[in-house]
Formats: structure tokens, C-alpha cells, sequence
């Protein structure tokens, strides 16, 4: 399979997918852009090799052509980040875009208008996919966090090219799942957080197969706290995965897995940063408190198991860390990731508000790797296969 170090894109027009579905304010500035930072290097080698790239993403959700979802908003600021002339064309198929690409010389780049101002995008539309694939000589897709979509741009264009590979970040992520999930050096930890234990079901039950340890944090620990016959007061519980909880204790002890549900609860009377707050054991929460952090005991529980850890996926906050009153658990929970990737752990970040606690605390460079995918990343996790992923490597 070729590869952005094996391909020569000197003379090429390459048609990339990225990911730049980036934040915008009211005057149509971008509010974080290391989506777009992300997608540099594979541009940069584009270019360099005296190719020509023809950029196209996706902003958004757009029901009409709204002006905040026009991808024209980057412009300007792609053209600092790669300090060269970026051309615009103002709809990503027809007329303007085929005879701006046809004129794009080397060195030279070209963004396309929002892919899903036409339906055909996300209905996977052959047509479509067909239409785009005459832009560009070669495909590269490097846009991760649409990898697990079946659109016409991401899986469906690869079909008509004979070049097609991978961008540097694509295949990044890949190697860094590959090494957690297929070759993960032991001991091998799991840490998933987050409000419910039905989105990471497939999840847990993909892990219990390859952990050694698995904690459990966030609104889902109290799921797991009453399948054990604890009383979690008013806090989140799904009553519907009590059973399936039970199904996960049974199944951690037929393979050995170590569990570790928090054992005590930074609880409070109200959802809010202000509410009256109390630690106690997470089986015994009083009526009209519910759980919002992990208590200190669990903070140690977590260091102690995460230190001696070698391979660790981080996967959901503790606690409703965006409160500061509670985001004690899940900041003590980053920095015992970061000292075990510092003694030469590796550790893998994904999964929005795991990534937004690594950002919040300024620990994004001390862990291996933060993943820039949610959605494919998760399916990745549970052992699926990528329709983005597939198209490429057949």
C-alpha cells in the first residue's frame, strides 16, 4: 500500500479529505484550529514535492448554504499557516471548482466549499463522489474524525482511484489504535468515564478481552455502584444496564480483569458548581445528593493503578470536571497518565471531553497521543471496521 513517504506527488493533483469542521465565533473566527494544525504536515509534503493540493471538508451541519458553515471563513488563516496563495471555489462540484483545479499549478492550493451543502454528501452519493474524483489525480484521505462515515467523500471517492493512501494523521491515529488494541504492552488499563454506560457498552465488552484493568468514573460509575447493591442517592443511574453492569462484573472475573469502580464520591445537593458538597462512600449516598466527582480514595486507587500501568486509553472524565469544585478526580486522573507516559507508558487521549480535560489542564504535550477523532475513534475501540479506513485499504 503506498504511503505519503513512498509517494511522489511531484506533478499530482491531490484531491485531500480533511477534517476541517473547526470552531467559529459570531464574526466567523476560528476559535480553536488544531484540526487544521493537524492536517498540515500531509499539505506541507504535498507541496513540497511539487504537487498541488485540493482541499475539501465539511463545517458543521448545515440545513441550507448558511453563511456560518462556508468553509471561505479559513481562508485566510490557511494562508498564513502554509504562507502561500489559498484559491476558493464557491461550491465544491460543478463548473468553477472543475476549471480552478484544472489551472492549479504546483505548490498551489485550492479549498472547496462545504461538502455538505449538497445532500449527496452524507447520502453517499455515487454521483457525487464520482463528480469530485475528477478534481484531483490522487486521493488522500486524512480526515480521522470522519473516517466511521460512509460518505461520498470519505469512503465512496475512493473507488475511482488507482492512487490512494492515507494522510499522515489518518495513519497515525491507525498506528496509535493498532498499538493499544492489537499489541498493547502489559499492564494494560482502561479508564472510561462519562455520564452513560449505554454509549460505551461495545466498548467495555471490545476491552475486557485485551485489559487488565478496567476503572470505571463519571455519571457511569453509579450504574455500576447499584449492580454492586449500593444506594447513590439522586445520582445519574441507568436502570435499564443494572443487569448489563451485573453481566460485566461476571464477566471481569471469568477473565481476570480487575475492576475499579470508584470508592468514594464527591457528592453534591444541586448540578451546579455551587452546590453544597460532601465526600462519602460512593454504595452510600444520601438522598437528595448525587455523585459529580471521584472522592480521594478513588484518586488514589487510580494513581496507584495507572503508575504501574504500560499501555493506558483515557476515554471520558471522572467528574463533571467543567465544574471546578468537582474536576478534582478527573485533573488527578490526567496527571498520573502523564507521570506514567513519562516513565515510557504509552497513552492514548480520545473521545471529546477526555481530550477537553487534557486541554483544560495543559497536558496535551505530555501524554503519547490525543486523538482528533470521537465517533471513529469509539467504533475503533468496540472493534469495528472504518468505512474510510476500508476504502483505502480495500
Amino acid at each position: 500500500m503506498q504511503t505519503m513517504d513512498s509517494f511522489n506527488f511531484s506533478g499530482k493533483k491531490a484531491l485531500i479529505r480533511v477534517d476541517f469542521n473547526v470552531p467559529l465565533n459570531d464574526q466567523f473566527k476560528i476559535t480553536d484550529d488544531t484540526r487544521i494544525q493537524a492536517a498540515l504536515p500531509t499539505i506541507k509534503k504535498i507541496l513540497s514535492d511539487g504537487g498541488s493540493a485540493i482541499l475539501m471538508s465539511h463545517l458543521g451541519r448545515p440545513k441550507d448554504q448558511e453563511e456560518k458553515f462556508s468553509l471561505r471563513h479559513l481562508v485566510n488563516h490557511l494562508e498564513e499557516l502554509l504562507d502561500t496563495n489559498v484559491h476558493f471555489a464557491s461550491d465544491c462540484l460543478g463548473s468553477e471548482a472543475e476549471e480552478k483545479a484544472a489551472q492549479l499549478k504546483s505548490g498551489e492550493v485550492l479549498l472547496l466549499e462545504n461538502l455538505r451543502f449538497h445532500d449527496g454528501e452524507k447520502k453517499g452519493s455515487d454521483q457525487m463522489a464520482e463528480q469530485l474524483s475528477k478534481l484531483g489525480d490522487v486521493y488522500v484521505n486524512d480526515a480521522f474524525g470522519t473516517a466511521h462515515r460512509a460518505h461520498a467523500s470519505t469512503a465512496i471517492i475512493a473507488k475511482y482511484f488507482d492512487d490512494k493512501l492515507f494522510g499522515y494523521l489518518m495513519d497515525r491515529e491507525l498506528k496509535s489504535v493498532a498499538k493499544v488494541m492489537k499489541e498493547p504492552k502489559k499492564p494494560f488499563t482502561a479508564v472510561i468515564g462519562g455520564a452513560k454506560v449505554s454509549s460505551k457498552i461495545g466498548i467495555i465488552e471490545n476491552l475486557m478481552n485485551r485489559v487488565d484493568n478496567l476503572i470505571i468514573g463519571g455519571g457511569m460509575a453509579y450504574t455500576f455502584a447499584v449492580a454492586q447493591g449500593g444506594n447513590v442517592g439522586n445520582s445519574l443511574v441507568e436502570k435499564d444496564y443494572i443487569y448489563t453492569a451485573k453481566k460485566i462484573f461476571d464477566l471481569a472475573d471469568e477473565k481476570g480483569v480487575r475492576i475499579i469502580i470508584p470508592e468514594d464520591t464527591v457528592a453534591g445537593d444541586d448540578f451546579s458548581n455551587d452546590a453544597n458538597k460532601k465526600t462519602v462512600p460512593t454504595n452510600n449516598i444520601p438522598d437528595g445528593f448525587m455523585g459529580l466527582d471521584i472522592g480521594p480514595e478513588a484518586i488514589e486507587d487510580c494513581k496507584l493503578c495507572l503508575e504501574e500501568s504500560k499501555t493506558i486509553l483515557w476515554n471520558g472524565p471522572m467528574g463533571v470536571f467543567e465544574f471546578e469544585n468537582f474536576s478534582e478526580g478527573t485533573k488527578q486522573v490526567a496527571y498520573a497518565i502523564v507521570t506514567a507516559s513519562e516513565r515510557g507508558a504509552f497513552s492514548l487521549v480520545g473521545g471529546g471531553d477526555s481530550v477537553a480535560a487534557v486541554n483544560k489542564f495543559k497536558l496535551k504535550e505530555h501524554v503519547s497521543y490525543v486523538s482528533t477523532g470521537g465517533g471513529a475513534l469509539l467504533e475503533l475501540i468496540e472493534g469495528k471496521e472504518l468505512p474510510g479506513v476500508k476504502a483505502i485499504r480495500g
